[in-house]
């Protein structure tokens, strides 16, 4: 205490001209209304870059919970385009009459295999989120795979990039069906085989699943034909369609449910 009386005592000349000027300038900004707002300007400039910068740190620490938010809003709009009936003409639904086709669960890959013949990927949700064996799995751009095992927290899929895959699509333009698989050669082609050689064709031609199976709804892409070629007997063409995914690049992801998958099953094995 007898520190800071001496350091007063020693300094009371320029304390005492500090408060003057301070005193001065409050007065000065008082009475003209020009420095008045110059001074307002300056302390919301002052005031608005440092609430700025706190929002950008508190933003960035807040990605993971703002990331989740936008995948479950981007899962309700996906559950409410893909069981839009296609025959109405408004988007309006109310419980009585509209019936639920598709569900939707986000996801995370967290383990991807895209460089083996038969890669499998993994993911970050299991039965206790009621993930079921042939779930499809797609993104924002197109499809991945479907799911082959659960575990209770965990789940394997079957990517498009495995020779054992086979996925039904079809031309988007003129609707000529064709079966999905892969050569086991690069991870950005895929092969389009069936379709008729009267089907006509161009490169850049857009690939969309089918919708006749029980796995994927109608329209979700796949890729773009890059090239083509006659088979062997001359009756079809075999095409190389560029995937829309980046496969070596993928973690957020979309698992589809079919509601009426068993029931179209046991009807189809009757």
């Amino acid at each position: 205490m007898q520190q800071i009386i001496n350091f007063i005592i020693r300094n009371k000349n320029f304390l005492l001209f500090l408060s003057l000027f301070f005193i001065s300038i409050v007065f000065t900004i008082q009475s003209h209304s020009y420095h008045k707002s110059k001074f307002i300007n300056s302390a919301n400039f002052l005031s608005g870059g440092i609430y700025n910068s706190v929002n950008d740190i508190s933003g960035y620490f807040n990605l993971k919970s703002q990331n989740q938010l936008l995948s479950e809003e981007n899962n309700r709009l996906k559950e409410l385009l893909f069981n839009i009936d296609k025959n109405k003409d408004s988007v309006f639904t109310n419980n009585t009459s509209f019936e639920q086709a598709y569900k939707f669960y986000p996801a995370n890959i967290i383990k991807n295999n895209f460089s083996l013949t038969d890669n499998i990927l993994t993911i970050n949700k299991g039965k206790r989120d009621s993930i079921k064996e042939d779930f499809g799995v797609i993104t924002t751009k197109g499809i991945v795979g479907i799911v082959d095992k659960t575990s209770n927290r965990f789940g394997t899929v079957i990517s498009i990039l495995n020779t054992n895959s086979r996925i039904s699509a079809q031309l988007k333009k003129s609707g000529h069906l064709g079966s999905l698989k892969w050569n086991g050669k690069s991870s950005e082609l895929v092969q389009l085989v069936d379709i008729q050689i009267n089907a006509n064709l161009k490169k850049g031609d857009t690939i969309i699943t089918s919708g006749q199976s029980s796995i994927f709804p109608k329209n979700i892409g796949i890729g773009t034909i890059q090239d083509f070629n006659n088979d062997a007997a001359g009756n079809f063409y075999e095409i190389n369609v560029k995937l829309f995914n980046d496969m070596t690049n993928l973690e957020h992801v979309y698992l589809i449910e079919n509601i009426h998958r068993e029931e179209i099953n046991t009807l189809l094995n009757e």
